[in-house]
């Protein structure tokens, strides 16, 4: 059986150094897998890698089987990637439903033409990204919705904003979600829901996800397997319990312990 998507001795290099190497990487349909590693390990990288922002100097990125490389970002969304940034990225000046309705350019059909003439076509199309734009939204209860439609990105709290970002992923009808450090900056009780719904966004919309993530407790409880990089190379996976006890983890982490002296 192939796999949803395959990394194949990936390398990656900036000004001589080696910011991934040898990576080898899967991931199957329906799974959630988290990247971990020490600041500097190469995952935002990887993650670059994969969504056209890098380009690799070896090795092979393959998408249900087709190579991603050299692809123009927009072009790998409109395959089925999608992401979410470490920094959040939005259009802050545009509200909250024109940053998810924009993202769905890349499912567009309707041209210029179109657009100028206002035909029953494009008005359509415009009718359908709106609702899958609200529909997205939905997915966050109360918080992105209703009269906040309307309000400008830039209005939104923090945590909000990380909302807006999945939910501009996900209207772009993905196969494979891509987040990165997704509750970065949040409090204990907002990573806790959405470690709730990065479940659900697999049990309910079907996504498969790979994430990179630094608090462990998310990566424990929403984990089928787990991948930890070190300076851009792999040096553990499989479950958690299994890579949190891999001594080499814990040395990447920890650093190697003092020896003693006689």
């Amino acid at each position: 059986m192939s796999h949803l998507l395959e990394i194949r001795d990936l390398k990656v290099t900036f000004g001589g150094l080696d910011a991934l190497s040898g990576l080898n990487f899967h991931i199957d349909e329906g799974e959630i897998v988290s990247v971990i590693g020490p600041n500097g390990a190469g995952k935002t990288t990887f993650f670059n890698a994969i969504s056209g922002l890098v380009e690799a100097a070896e090795g092979d990125i393959l998408f249900e089987g087709e190579s991603v490389l050299g692809l123009e970002p927009h072009q790998v969304t409109g395959l089925g990637i999608a992401r979410t940034f470490q920094n959040v990225r939005l259009f802050p000046n545009m509200t909250i439903l024109e940053n998810v309705m924009v993202s769905q350019h890349c499912r567009t059909r309707q041209l210029v033409f179109g657009a100028l003439m206002q035909t029953k076509a494009f008005k359509q199309e415009e009718r359908e990204i709106r609702e899958r734009a609200e529909a997205a939204l939905g997915f966050f209860g109360s918080r992105l919705v209703g009269y906040r439609l309307e309000q400008a990105a830039f209005m939104l709290s923090y945590a909000n904003r990380r909302r807006l970002e999945i939910a501009r992923a996900m209207a772009t009808q993905p196969q494979l979600v891509l987040l990165d450090e997704p509750v970065a900056g949040m409090n204990p009780m907002e990573t806790a829901e959405l470690t709730g719904l990065i479940g659900r966004l697999r049990s309910e919309w079907g996504f498969t996800i790979v994430m990179v993530e630094h608090d462990m407790r998310v990566v424990r409880d929403v984990s089928d397997r787990v991948v930890v990089l070190d300076h851009g190379v792999p040096i553990a996976q499989g479950s958690y319990d299994e890579v949190s006890t891999n001594p080499e983890v814990i040395e990447a982490y920890l650093g190697r312990p003092v020896e003693s002296r006689a």
